[in-house]
């Protein structure tokens, strides 16, 4: 891929055979490896049962990979999303707040990849994914902690519109009354806090995650490596879908109370005053994530065979002449080295247009998963569920199976750094030919007296 030498130890980088000249990306042979890869038994310290060298390969590292990648995606991708509209209603929150809590997670990724990248580089990955499973889990927990503190919920009467009841009417709305005085507004900076720890815990799994793949693995296989555990980290989001969707069918309480007065009614599905239990799933992803630290733990700095993988591996890293700029300064060592490593980075052209690419390509495919099925219920006149279970039948399998496909054919045909770039323009390019189907696709608007139609049509 596109290696950034900032990132790398000063041993590997005097191994390379530098090309000096003019900005190309040459193949450049890569010379012996770094003796200071540690590689070593899976276990902890000098306990290494025989049974865990079992897994002690890119594919237990995959396994172990993977079900973080799914676990994060239900969490973060899933119940989140599905939980917001029952949290604005339980703690009187406004849209835009909730939507501050929906951005917390991306906003503390941001702020932290770079950082977690620079340096992780250097440190041990798999225990950096250990910490990223101890983030989740605490941001999973975090999370759920407003339902057990703010208490039982009272639903109040039953009314027909969201306006509350003047003081001259006969009945008070319980409803309305409490919203007034309530304090449960507050716990927004709790669900923000928990989206926060996910941001730090979802970090290293997509920085360093993928990366230590690509160290462990040879060139031609990373692509399928990355592919599969993508394709698992998709997989995600439609499993916290269904699972968070069955557990809004419990009550928020469990136990649904008879009478809470005389006035007041019990609740069912169907009541608008109904709120699922939308904090189950979290709480129980707070416990399977952590059981994740423990495979995580055991893994070495380095998997068995890294050395001989790396010293066959060819860089094909754009030369515009930092290489040299980091030998001899020795860039990379320390923190005051990050900003001198940012510029080279900024000034990498081939990676600038791969970071606009996947930006663009992200736009579009949130967009795309949010407003589909809304697209689908209103051109075509489907129910709202029908559209949501066709947008994730779509969406969801086709993203997976794209995924590894890819991986796939890139690991097959052994292609070149150039090559996996021709195939992205090739497939977007026909991505883009296929999405103008959505310019054409209408259906006739329905005959409405006095608006499309005559009062005599």
């Amino acid at each position: 891929g596109i290696e950034n030498p900032a990132f790398e130890t000063s041993g590997s980088v005097l191994g390379r055979q530098c090309c000096p000249g003019p900005a190309r990306a040459d193949a450049r042979a890569v010379g012996p490896a770094s003796p200071g890869l540690e590689e070593g038994p899976c276990g902890w310290g000098p306990c290494n049962p025989r049974v865990l060298q079992l897994c002690n390969n890119p594919g237990g590292y995959l396994a172990a990979y993977s079900l973080l990648a799914i676990f994060q995606g239900i969490v973060v991708n899933g119940l989140v999303n599905i939980s917001i509209s029952t949290i604005e209603k339980r703690y009187e929150l406004s849209s835009s707040l909730t939507g501050l809590i929906s951005a917390s997670y991306d906003i503390a990724f941001c702020a932290l990849s770079l950082f977690v990248s620079y340096f992780g580089e250097r440190g041990h990955k798999p225990r950096w994914l250990a910490f990223s499973a101890f983030m989740l889990g605490l941001g999973s927990l975090v999370f759920s902690l407003p339902h057990f503190s703010s208490g039982k919920y009272q639903y109040g009467n039953k009314i027909e519109d969201n306006t509350c009841q003047t003081a001259e009417t006969t009945f008070a709305n319980a409803t309305c009354s409490a919203s007034t005085n309530s304090s449960l507004h507050k716990y927004l900076y709790v669900f923000i806090l928990g989206q926060l720890l996910l941001g730090v815990g979802g970090t290293p799994l997509y920085t360093l995650g993928t990366a230590f793949i690509d160290d462990s693995v040879p060139k031609h296989m990373s692509s399928l490596y990355i592919g599969i555990g993508y394709a698992m980290s998709l997989l995600g989001p439609a499993i916290g879908y269904v699972l968070g969707g069955q557990l809004l069918n419990i009550y928020i309480d469990i136990q649904i109370p008879k009478r809470q007065d005389t006035t007041y009614t019990k609740v069912d599905q169907d009541d608008p005053r109904w709120l699922g239990a939308w904090w189950i799933g979290f709480l129980a992803c707070f416990f399977a994530i952590w059981l994740l630290i423990i495979p995580f733990s055991c893994f070495p700095k380095h998997l068995p065979g890294t050395a001989e993988i790396q010293a066959e591996k060819i860089s094909e890293t754009h030369d515009d002449g930092s290489q040299v700029l980091v030998q001899a300064n020795n860039i990379g060592q320390s923190f005051k080295d990050f900003p001198v490593a940012l510029m080279i980075l900024l000034r990498n052209p081939v990676l600038m247009s791969l970071i606009i690419a996947s930006s663009s390509e992200a736009l579009v495919a949130t967009g795309f998963a949010t407003f589909l099925p809304k697209f689908i219920e209103n051109q075509f006149g489907k129910s709202s569920s029908f559209s949501a279970t066709l947008g994730g039948l779509v969406l969801i399998p086709g993203a997976a199976l794209g995924q590894v496909i890819s991986g796939v054919l890139v690991s097959k045909c052994k292609m070149s750094c150039k090559g996996i770039i021709k195939f992205m323009i090739s497939t977007c390019s026909v991505a883009l030919i296929l999405n103008t189907v959505f310019l054409f696709a209408k259906c006739g608007n329905e005959p409405f007296a006095g608006v499309s139609e005559t009062y005599n049509g």
